[in-house]
């Protein structure tokens, strides 16, 4: 590189004048030589570059590692400078101590150990837990001894404290705290301290698969909260542990197989159609690699042969594959050690610069013995939350300790398939298995969600056939039947293949526990081995002969490979199970809460409306003066009250939440309700403005509010509160200066801005309008849906509901009806060609859909926002979401339904621009109107509205000559005259064509 050769020659003379020695260093890009141009692939894919752009970024290719010879040879002249870095490497020493437990010691009261403390603990919880039970079934104290003998043994009791104490905090505090995850949820220790909530002996659950003593390794206790509040929890931890030796944890992104040929391909300048192609002809299978894909897809293979530009990619991929794409903190991660981490690890600041995180990820810190723990935000358990506060607000006593855990109206919930809402069960798949599942008990959805799984979900038929009785339940071997009785001779879980070999081979549960994870890792060394012990045991324990033990050890195998870990199955189970009942027994409460946590997501919104529409509950609009700062069950008192669908007073609904509308902020919306609930309700618009901060009712948030329908209390049009913002926003400022100045109106103060709005003529929005705002803010149509005239058309047509998709296969081909919500118009990158994305939706829901180049130019002119089209395609359900290809786009016009079709198309693009103008406008005014106007020419007409004397407006048509494209540059430019919609009750006196700046005007 020239300029290092310039700097390296004065490097020279400044070490001769400061005396001291040179040092030669080698500026590493990448490994080797050969590695250059597949660097400077991945040198595009962090720049969003292309590798043919000639003005990016490019390394040279001596940037690799090299040998010390080269670098003596590069160095040939400076031999000294090779001497001392050799010199230097030397003094350097790193010694990083693997095995010893870093774990912070947990501080006891006074005067107590750590071991008399936990006891003490366990042996409360253990009579809280049990009640009498403790005094009458010795196996309690027998597990409890056992298992305090080994945390003991292998030193991991503060572990235990930490734990107790941070989650007995959150619980003192009200934080939600979930009833388990993972193997924890086996061990009596931590239900009976709280941890978990989740009865090891009911569940059959096994501690040995929490702790091994015959394998120690940290146990594992990963912790679910609230996700609003786990933050809390976290800063408990900082403070209790101290802020230098508690830091979140350092994650890396991964160039994974189909993610880098996709970023490979769009460097090098493939069309993103062209590498999607290669990327689906990869398996879906967790943790594949590019050979693998390879040779697992003789398409993958044939391509890769015959194609030489994707033999190119594929060579670029194979060295980018795995390496790290970007770094971010880790979801959950926590470490914590015994002092300043500093002292152990590196550390850094995370992407934005706030918080201190490692730099090593999960593994490293496992390896060097620092407590690492994940402090998990379930957002189920907000759900959960904010439901059971609904509910108290009637049912003062009511706990979710108290249900019973055999409900069959929550049960029924899964048989028919409503599981949206329901944790762990809302995909497609999920909802279609527990349709066929028959749920009759909690353990029922216990194994629902250890068998929906890549692996296991080849066991379901068997499952589900045997379930039913359709075939008859076999054992090997009739000890086999205590273990898998429940789940109908099929083992899905970890714990049945450790409690088989124990019962069947005399093992101990530490050593079954070790053959479980030799059988789940395949090595075949190890396997031989456990075979034989397995056989001698079993001929030992219960005289089985060595064919049916071998038999036994190859059902034992293969299941060991599916088998779930049913701890923390039953731990979710339980919150599924929980979510089922609420859901059947508080319906408006568990939506509203639903519908709560999902105030910044439009798109789930929609999806929970719609399940509240099939539950029969309505959701109410957004009313300044009756909705909270989230969803609210409300109790409708009048007809008047009452939204779409409701015909009934004293009918249930949900309010819309004043949060959950799109630009309206939550902090202005609690001051508004604060204001409301002061203060009494808001009389009108300008009562709300006057009332409330200036800086916090701005334009954009009254006009978000006045869409959704907020202000339609005031039985004013929209459209004419629309316009009235601004004098609403002028009156409430010199309301504010009138304050200030301690002057006050003798008069109404809000009489000049209703009587300023009331002079204005206004043309009432569409329906199509209104829907189209209600849309865009709530994620939902309030009033009525665009589609409502086409319901009777749509069925006579036999078309497939969007919603009904989901059920169908990859590739599957489909026909639907449905309205054009947004069309993205796109060029292929490498050959230019135009295609489109629409999103289309029907009455049930929206669909992604891509229109290629073949289909789109024979459509192009029909894809419009509003336009009602069919369309026959086929899906791509490849990528775990629905899309789909259309083969063929029509437009839909059935007689005297082109009424209906052409009122939904009519778009803003060809409605009339309403320009209004004061008696008092000049004629500069209207020369500078008519400049603005000739400077973007476009397709939509434009009226002049003018006020005159005798209270008549005169209504001017601008010509065609002056039609416009109302960007949104314009609109802004245009925004002293510009009126939202044009006139329709006023009498006009029309004049066509007489353009503004004209001097008969």
């Amino acid at each position: 590189m020239e300029a290092q050769k310039k700097c390296n020659a004065a490097l020279v003379q400044i070490a001769r004048d400061l005396g001291v020695g040179l040092v030669a260093a080698n500026d590493v890009h990448f490994l080797r030589r050969s590695d250059h141009e597949a660097h400077d692939v991945m040198l595009c894919i962090g720049t969003g570059k292309m590798v043919q752009d000639e003005t990016r970024m490019r390394y040279l290719p001596e940037l690799y590692f090299k040998s010390p010879a080269e670098m003596r040879e590069v160095f040939r002249d400076f031999p000294q400078a090779i001497t001392n870095t050799l010199e230097i490497g030397e003094r350097c020493y790193l010694d990083l101590e693997f095995g010893r437990s870093k774990y912070p010691e947990y501080p006891v009261p006074a005067g107590k150990t750590r071991e008399g403390y936990l006891r003490e603990l366990c042996y409360e919880g253990l009579r809280a837990r049990y009640g009498e039970r403790t005094t009458t079934d010795p196996e309690l104290a027998h597990r409890l001894e056992y298992e305090l003998g080994v945390l003991e043994k292998t030193g991991f009791l503060s572990y235990l404290l930490i734990v107790w104490d941070f989650i007995h905090f959150a619980k003192e505090r009200g934080i939600p705290v979930g009833p388990g995850r993972g193997s924890a949820a086996g061990s009596i220790v931590a239900y009976v301290l709280g941890i978990t909530d989740i009865d090891p002996l009911q569940y059959g659950l096994i501690f040995e698969r929490f702790l091994n003593p015959d394998r120690v390794s940290p146990p594992d206790i990963d912790v679910d909260f609230c996700e609003a509040r786990r933050g809390e929890v976290l800063e408990y931890v900082r403070q209790k542990y101290g802020e230098r030796r508690v830091a979140q944890i350092i994650t890396f992104g991964k160039l994974k197989a189909k993610s880098v040929v996709r970023d490979v391909g769009r460097v090098l300048g493939w069309s993103y159609r062209d590498a999607d192609r290669i990327a689906k002809m990869i398996p879906n299978e967790l943790n594949i690699t590019l050979d693998t894909a390879v040779e697992k897809n003789p398409e993958l293979k044939r391509a890769v042969a015959t194609e030489p530009v994707t033999r190119q990619l594929f060579e670029h991929a194979k060295v980018l594959e795995g390496l790290s794409r970007n770094a971010g903190v880790h979801a959950a991660g926590v470490v914590i050690a015994d002092r300043d981490l500093s002292d152990y690890i590196p550390l850094c600041r995370d992407v934005k610069g706030n918080d201190v995180i490692s730099q090593y990820p999960m593994g490293p810190l496992n390896d060097l013995g620092l407590l690492k723990m994940d402090f998990l935000g379930l957002k189920t358990l907000t759900v959960i939350e904010d439901t059971l506060t609904l509910i108290r607000k009637r049912e003062p006593g009511f706990s979710l300790k108290n249900i019973p855990l055999d409900d069959g109206t929550a049960f029924a919930l899964y048989n028919r398939g409503e599981t949206i809402g329901l944790f762990q069960m809302e995909s497609g798949g999920m909802t279609s298995l527990s349709k066929q599942f028959d749920v009759k008990k909690l353990d029922d959805i216990i194994a629902l969600i250890a068998l929906y799984r890549p692996g296991p979900m080849e066991l379901i038929p068997e499952y589900v056939r045997a379930k039913k009785g359709l075939t008859p339940i076999k054992y090997l071997h009739p000890l086999l039947e205590d273990i898998c009785a429940d789940t109908y001779g099929v083992m899905i879980y970890q714990e049945q293949v450790m409690a088989a070999a124990s019962k069947l081979a005399g093992y101990s549960l530490a050593q079954a526990d070790l053959l479980r994870r030799a059988m789940g890792k395949k090595d075949k060394e190890k396997m031989a081995k456990e075979r034989k012990n397995f056989i001698e045991g079993c001929a030992r324990t219960n005289k089985i002969p060595e064919r049916k033990a071998n038999a036994i050890f190859d059902l034992l195998e293969k299941f060991a490979g599916y088998g779930f870990n049913k701890s923390h199955s039953a731990a979710y189970g339980v919150i599924s199970y929980q979510t089922a009942y609420l859901k059947a027994h508080y319906p408006m409460e568990f939506m509203a809460g639903l519908l709560s946590n999902e105030i910044n997501n439009t798109d789930k919104i929609s999806v929970f409306v719609g399940e509240c529409k099939r539950m029969g509950i309505s959701i109410l609009p957004p009313d300044i003066n009756k909705s909270g700062l989230k969803f609210t069950p409300e109790t409708v008192a009048s007809i008047d009250d009452a939204g779409a669908g409701i015909a009934d007073p004293g009918y249930s609904a949900i309010r819309y939440g004043l949060a959950a509308i799109k630009n309206v902020g939550e902090a202005a919306m609690a001051m508004a309700i604060r204001e409301r609930e002061q203060n009494g309700e808001f009389s009108s618009l300008e009562d709300f403005c006057g009332r409330l901060d200036s800086r916090l009712a701005n334009r954009k948030m009254l006009e978000s509010l006045i869409k959704a329908g907020a202000f339609d209390f005031t039985r004013r049009d929209r459209a004419e509160l629309f316009v009235s913002i601004d004098d609403a926003l002028a009156s409430s400022a010199a309301m504010h200066r009138d304050r200030v100045a301690g002057q006050v109106s003798l008069f109404d103060e809000q009489t000049h801005a209703a009587t300023a709005s009331r002079r204005k003529v206004i043309r009432s929005w569409s329906e199509h309008e209104k829907l189209s705002y209600e849309k865009e803010l709530l994620g939902f149509y309030v009033s009525g849906h665009p589609l409502d005239a086409y319901a009777d058309v749509f069925a006579t047509k036999n078309y497939r509901s969007i919603a009904s998709l989901a059920e169908f296969d990859d590739r599957a081909a489909f026909k639907i009806g449905g309205a054009i919500v947004q069309v993205e118009k796109k060029f292929t990158r490498r050959e230019g060609k135009p295609f489109a994305v629409i999103w289309v939706e029907d009455l049930t829901d929206m669909l992604e859909v891509v229109v290629w180049n073949e289909v789109y130019l024979k459509v192009s002119d029909a894809l419009a926002a509003g336009r009602v089209v069919e369309i026959k395609g086929t899906l791509d359900k490849r990528d775990d979401a629905l899309r789909a290809t259309a083969l063929e786009i029509r437009s839909f016009t059935t007689g005297k339904d082109n009424a209906a079709n052409d009122r939904l198309a009519d778009t803003s693009e060809d409605s009339a621009v309403l320009l209004q103008f004061s008696s008092a406008t000049t004629g500069g005014e209207l020369r500078r109107v008519r400049e603005l106007l000739v400077s973007s020419p476009g397709r939509r007409p434009v009226q002049l509205l003018f006020e005159r004397g005798n209270g008549n407006p005169l209504c001017l048509d601008a010509g065609a000559e002056l039609r416009v494209n109302l960007t949104p540059d314009l609109k802004e430019k245009l925004s002293p005259w510009l009126v939202t919609s044009k006139p329709a009750t006023a009498r006009w006196d029309i004049i066509s064509q007489a353009p503004p700046g004209n001097s008969t005007a």
